[in-house]
């Protein structure tokens, strides 16, 4: 019985989300919230803030799992972590969506993203989500005390809500990659019997893949930072309330490596490639200032050119090197 509404609350999730974002890829071309698609020789208008349709659809699929469990099943239990999930998603995405309507040339700053993406973090801190005693290597499990609500949760908030935000600039990009980390959070919940959390990520899946379909090459519809904040701040949030801090940190591995090598171009390097005449990619730096360009490197060395769908289906490949780790680390 329950697995049936369940089933139903994530088909019903994913039509609302993939309703929801046909309807706003209409009216944010007609509203002019478009961006150009810089890997495309004719430079087409895309409909941006692709995020606002999923939080919308998420919001309204949290609510029905809510409504699930207190009319149906007559239980409250989780309520207060669920609804602080909620919360963080939704602060995540007012400023994705702030520095979406200013614009990505000229939004936030560099330094005040992570500044205000700390606010994601005082609705898991609210609650004293997670488990304070943690394993760090060479010393065990050690009891963090208050370290862990007052530093630990904001670092994993701040680091993953901006680090969705950095590997991304590619049709179906920072969709597929969510995606992946979902599903892995969710399946890893759903195995340490953290069946709420599991839950979540099936209705953050179902509300991703639906805009997944507009996202991937060729790009109908882009994310913007109102998604990439709201899908990392969930992704921490999630694996904060599961315990699977370990997880988190080897999934945002990639992101690690991406910040890294953009601070090798102090943040001024761009992450897209330069589009050739056949419409195929090539770098535009001599030097690798993200992960994109290793992956056109590898493409190009391995199939003799670069594609923007090849170049993604190889970062989605990357990502599952670690998904692997997870599983077994």
């Amino acid at each position: 019985m329950v697995h049936r509404y369940l089933i139903l609350l994530v088909i019903l999730t994913f039509l609302l989300s993939f309703v929801s974002v046909r309807f706003w890829i209409s009216r944010a071309k007609h509203a002019k919230l478009v961006a150009k698609d810089v890997h495309k020789l004719d430079s087409r208008e895309v409909a941006e803030m692709g995020g606002l349709p999923i939080l919308f659809a998420f919001a309204v699929g949290v609510f029905a799992f809510v409504a699930i469990r207190v009319f149906v099943f007559q239980s409250q239990d989780f309520i207060v972590p669920i609804f602080a999930v909620l919360l963080s998603v939704f602060i995540a995405g007012i400023i994705g969506i702030v520095d979406d309507i200013l614009g990505w040339k000229i939004g936030l700053a560099q330094w005040q993203k992570p500044v205000l993406t700390l606010l994601c973090a005082f609705p898991i801190m609210a609650v004293d989500a997670g488990t304070r005693i943690m394993f760090i290597p060479f010393f065990g499990n050690i009891d963090l005390g208050l370290i862990y609500p007052l530093l630990v949760i904001p670092l994993f908030l701040v680091v993953a809500s901006n680090g969705t935000n950095m590997l991304a600039g590619f049709n179906g990009l920072e969709s597929g990659l969510s995606m992946i980390m979902v599903s892995v959070i969710g399946f890893l919940s759903w195995k340490v019997g953290a069946s709420y959390v599991a839950v979540l990520c099936a209705i953050f899946l179902a509300c991703v893949f639906a805009f997944w379909v507009f996202n991937k090459y060729p790009a109908r519809i882009f994310p913007g930072d109102t998604f990439t904040y709201s899908a990392g701040a969930f992704i921490a949030a999630v694996a904060i309330f599961a315990d699977l801090e370990k997880a988190l940190i080897i999934l945002f591995i990639p992101f690690a490596i991406e910040f890294f090598l953009k601070l090798r171009g102090r943040f001024k390097k761009e992450s897209f490639g330069r589009v050739l005449e056949d419409g195929s990619l090539d770098l535009r730096y001599s030097k690798f200032y993200g992960l994109e360009h290793v992956m056109i490197w590898v493409s190009k060395n391995l199939f003799g050119k670069a594609t923007e769908r090849r170049v993604v289906y190889l970062l989605y490949g990357f990502q599952l090197i670690f998904v692997v780790l997870a599983f077994i680390l």
